[in-house]
């Protein structure tokens, strides 16, 4: 397809810090690829995985809309604001990181190790005053659906962030035909396959692929088995 961009699970970059294993779909932090920088105003897309009890110490960041969704495992969140929190599979996080805020991302849980995607997107407004926000979304909502877990409207469905971007989750059963329709024919939309294998129009994609392309008013998608996806609307230019 014109205008499109393929990332097979096998081409991501990967850090291995021992208490750390991070597949990285974009150019972040020693790995670099002048080609990998972002797509639109999704800058990183981390698969990480952390070991009991680890994690990441305090450091900064600014300017910088940041997410997390955990998959297995549950992460804690402690930032410079007082916030204190748990974030669970089934929940998204979400910090604008504006002026500046320093966190932690911990391990909650001793023994077992907690995965979770990691996932940066450039803001469409500057030096905005730093705020957290998380939710829990009900896991049946998204079976042969997608479910909206962000936007950027306060009053809409999920969290809500400095830009104009929409995160949809779907469950499909094998054989199961849907439609993505997007909120702005503008935006560019990057698939990230989480679980099984999906065919995106017409592109064939396992676990942990990630595939992008603009501008496409909607997106066809067919589950070739059991799967779990997200689907992440993005601005190409902001």
């Amino acid at each position: 397809m014109k205008n499109s961009v393929l990332h097979p699970a096998a081409s991501r970059f990967h850090a291995d810090h021992g208490w750390l294993k991070s597949a990285q779909t974009f150019s972040f932090h020693g790995n670099y690829d002048p080609q990998r920088i972002q797509f639109g105003a999704l800058r990183v897309l981390n698969d990480d995985t952390v070991n009991g009890g680890k994690g990441f110490g305090r450091h900064p960041h600014d300017n910088m809309e940041i997410i997390s969704i955990p998959l297995e495992g549950t992460l804690e969140h402690q930032d410079s604001m007082g916030n204190v929190a748990v974030i669970n599979p089934g929940e998204i996080q979400v910090m604008s990181a504006g002026t500046g805020i320093y966190h932690t991302e911990f391990n909650k849980d001793a023994d077992e190790p907690v995965t979770f995607l990691q996932i940066w997107l450039y803001p469409n407004k500057l030096n905005v005053a730093p705020r957290y926000d998380q939710m829990e979304y009900a896991s049946g909502d998204r079976h042969n659906r997608f479910q909206q877990i962000l936007s950027p409207d306060p009053d809409d469905e999920g969290v809500w962030i400095h830009q104009n971007a929409w995160f949809h989750l779907a469950d499909l059963d094998e054989g199961f035909e849907a439609e993505y329709h997007l909120k702005n024919n503008d935006n560019g939309v990057y698939v990230f396959v989480i679980e099984g294998s999906i065919e995106v129009n017409g592109q064939v994609l396992a676990a942990r692929d990630g595939y992008g392309f603009w501008p496409e008013p909607a997106v066809a998608v067919k589950a070739l088995a059991e799967s779990a996806l997200l689907v992440i609307e993005v601005p190409e230019k902001w």
